[in-house]
C-alpha cells in the first residue's frame, strides 16, 4: 500500500515548529522570486551576448577582469534596487526567536542580510555578492557586506545597454577547470588593450595592493567555503534536527541539496515551501508525518510562521 503523502495542514506544522528545538531552512532562488531578481542559472542563461554561467568562473575573471566585473555590479545594482520580502523578514525573525535555527542560504543577492536575519544564523553557501575579496588566495583579504553602488567608479552600470558591453567579445570557457583556481597567477589569453576595463582602472586589493579585487561568490570549479560548511557540519553533530525546511529550491544541487538527506538521518521532518510541487529534487519522497505548501515562499512562508511567539 502507498504511503500516505504530505500533509498541508498549517497548524499541524505550527505545531510541530513550536515543539522543535533544532531546525534547519535549506533556501533558494523562490526565497527572493517576489524581490524580482534574475537568477541568470542554468544553460542557456544569457547575459547580453555572454552565457553567464561562463563567466561565473576563475578563468572568465582571469581572461577579461573588467567584464565579469561588470556583470556582477550589475547585479549588485539590481540587488540593491530590490527590497527584501516578508519571507526573507519571516525567516529572521524565526532565527532571533530561536537560538536553534539555522538558515543555509544558497542565495547571493543580499536579501537575506538586508532583513537583518543575525548573521550567526545565516550560513551563505554560495558566498554574497557583497562580500570582496583579493583574486589571489595566498593574500586571504576579505570585506564583508560592501553595498556600496557602485564598488569602484570604474563600475558603474546601471542598463545591461552599457556601451562598454559593445567591445566585450564573447568568453569562452577553457578546458582547464583548475587552471583559474590558482588565483594568484592572473595570466590571461587577451591582451590588456582587448579587455572591457583596463586593469589599472579596477579595484585592486587594499591589503598585498597587487591582486585585483573579485567578487566574494562561490564561482564553478571552486569548493564551497570551507569554515561555513565546518560550522554547518559542527552543528548538525551536535544532537537530533526536529525540522528542516525547504524553500525557494528544487534541491537539487548538490553538495547544498544533501542537506535534506543529512538532516532527515538525524530525525528531522522535512517541510517544503515551493512554487512547484511535483520537482522536489532531494525532497522527493514527502511522507505522511512531512509538509508540502504550494505558493510563492513570500506568502506560505509568512502565514506558516506567523503564530511563533
Amino acid at each position: 500500500m502507498a504511503s500516505q503523502g504530505p500533509s498541508s495542514d498549517i497548524e499541524a506544522f505550527r505545531t510541530l515548529l513550536k515543539g522543535s528545538k533544532r531546525v534547519l531552512a535549506l533556501c533558494g532562488a523562490g526565497l527572493s522570486a517576489s524581490s524580482g531578481l534574475s537568477t541568470f542559472r542554468g544553460a542557456g542563461g544569457m547575459w547580453r551576448n555572454h552565457d553567464a554561467t561562463v563567466l561565473a568562473t576563475p578563468e572568465a575573471f582571469a581572461e577579461d577582469p573588467g567584464l565579469v566585473w561588470l556583470f556582477y555590479s550589475y547585479r549588485r545594482h539590481k540587488a540593491l534596487q530590490a527590497e527584501p520580502n516578508p519571507a526573507h523578514y519571516a525567516l529572521a525573525e524565526l532565527a532571533r526567536r530561536m537560538p536553534e535555527f539555522w538558515c543555509l542560504s544558497q542565495n547571493v543577492d543580499g536579501l537575506s542580510t538586508r532583513a537583518a536575519h543575525p548573521s550567526a544564523q545565516l550560513k551563505l553557501l554560495h558566498g554574497s555578492l557583497f562580500d570582496i575579496k583579493c583574486f589571489n588566495e595566498r593574500c586571504g583579504y576579505i570585506e564583508r557586506d560592501n553595498f556600496n553602488d557602485p564598488v569602484h567608479p570604474s563600475l558603474a552600470i546601471t542598463s545591461e545597454e552599457d556601451p562598454r558591453m559593445d567591445a566585450a567579445g564573447t568568453t569562452n570557457e577553457t578546458s582547464d577547470s583548475s587552471a583559474g583556481a590558482q588565483n594568484g597567477r592572473n595570466s590571461s589569453k587577451r591582451s590588456s588593450t582587448d579587455q572591457t576595463i583596463p586593469t589599472s582602472q579596477l579595484p585592486h586589493c587594499p591589503s598585498c595592493r597587487t591582486g585585483l579585487l573579485r567578487p566574494g561568490v562561490v564561482w564553478f570549479g571552486e569548493a564551497l567555503p570551507v569554515n561555513t560548511i565546518s560550522e554547518i557540519s559542527n552543528f548538525i553533530a551536535r544532537g537530533p534536527i526536529d525540522l528542516i525546511m525547504v524553500i525557494g529550491t528544487t534541491a537539487t544541487v548538490y553538495p547544498a541539496a544533501g542537506y535534506v538527506d543529512v538532516a532527515r538521518r538525524k530525525g528531522a521532518k522535512v517541510a517544503v515551501f515551493n512554487v512547484d510541487g511535483a520537482d522536489l529534487g532531494s525532497a522527493t519522497g514527502l511522507g505522511k508525518e512531512d509538509f508540502l505548501f504550494v505558493g510563492d515562499a513570500a506568502e506560505t512562508l509568512p502565514s506558516a510562521l506567523k503564530e511563533m511567539k
